[in-house]
């Protein structure tokens, strides 16, 4: 019973691993129906990204009916999944408690915007709301430009990801224990998590973390370099790849000047080391420049749209596009999970409903 982003996510990892996943829709169906444009053929991007492997109901859940027949699920059901605010399953008697009573053994995943106490337990939370929140935002960006959200919903698929592991650790659980548990992900929690070591570099030093664009705080040079078609990150983390990288740009002088010699100094004086690359790789060519330092170990590679990565000769080398038939798009094709287990990835057996 969970709509938008992280737990649709969630039960389509645990479908993708074999489980029988039913999504219960109200009858106004899925909010990410509707989110578009661009469609796919009238159908939501976001819905068929986040929908694979399932079956699908349309439940009232408001009326007597559809609570009864939600119980009815539940009372036969290994796990139950829903996404809300606290207390509104609780209302239509849906909640960890009652179900609990119907099915012993039942595993129940719940996602949340900020958990089930607190000063802002009961607001609406959506993934960039939780980035504010929390400071991702923060460190998102280029200093001094407006806050700006990350590419992709990173809160969102992260709480996905952590509620579909608990939900695989209760089971295992369960095993031993001959009884059902309550697993909880809040999307706060989630942003606050995924900003440790930002929070960490505050705890040690009493300042803020600030944005760095393309690069990050504690490492240099480690961002993307301007070429004369495009764009390059480079990411010398260490003092021998620096070596390396000193070397290809014809600057061997930079390995031994105090400045540049540690990670330390070179962090310290960032805003110069960066505009002496950028000096250099803004008169060479992309292509080049991605050659001559992979050909020396320097982890480098190309600032790609899109169009560009799904056109890029490493995919192909990956079945995690999948294809299958479907009703109403024609060749209709898809993301896999990102790992294999011997060798295999958990299959796309059917489109979403």
């Amino acid at each position: 019973m969970t709509q938008n982003v992280a737990g649709p996510y969630a039960a389509m990892i645990l479908a993708e691993f074999g489980a029988e996943v039913t999504k219960v829709e109200p009858p106004q169906g899925d909010a990410t129906r509707s989110w578009g444009p661009p469609f796919w053929e009238g159908i939501s991007p976001t819905y068929l990204a986040l929908n694979r492997n399932k079956s699908k109901l349309t439940v009232d859940a408001k009326t007597p009916e559809g609570k009864k027949r939600l119980t009815d699920l539940a009372r036969r059901a290994d796990v139950f999944l829903t996404s809300s605010r606290p207390g509104a399953m609780a209302k239509l008697g849906l909640n960890y408690e009652s179900l609990l009573k119907v099915n012993t053994h039942i595993i129940y995943g719940e996602i949340t915007p900020f958990g089930d106490s607190g000063p802002r337990s009961s607001q609406p939370g959506y993934d960039p709301i939780i980035e504010a929140l929390t400071g991702i935002m923060s460190v998102t960006g280029h200093q001094g430009s407006p806050p700006v959200r990350a590419g992709v919903s990173i809160v969102d698929l992260t709480a996905g990801l952590w509620l579909a592991f608990g939900v695989q650790v209760a089971l295992r659980m369960r095993e031993t224990t001959d009884s059902g548990h309550h697993v909880r992900v809040s999307l706060y929690e989630v942003g606050i998590a995924l900003n440790a070591i930002n929070i960490g570099s505050y705890w040690a030093s009493g300042v803020s973390p600030r944005p760095w664009g393309s690069g990050v705080a504690m490492v240099a040079p480690y961002e993307a370099f301007p070429t004369k078609d495009g764009w390059l990150m480079i990411a010398a983390g260490n003092d021998e790849l620096f070596k390396r990288l000193s070397w290809a740009l014809g600057h061997h002088e930079w390995i031994e000047d105090a400045r540049f010699r540690t990670n330390d100094a070179r962090v310290q004086n960032r805003v110069l080391l960066t505009k002496f690359i950028s000096e250099i790789t803004s008169k060479r060519e992309c292509a080049e420049l991605e050659r001559l330092l992979g050909e020396l170990g320097v982890p480098v590679g190309r600032v790609q749209d899109i169009a560009s990565a799904l056109g890029d000769p490493q995919l192909s080398y990956s079945d995690i596009v999948q294809k299958a038939s479907h009703p109403a798009i024609h060749d209709f094709k898809s993301i896999g999970l990102p790992l294999t287990i011997d060798g295999m990835r958990p299959p796309l057996r059917r489109p979403p409903p």
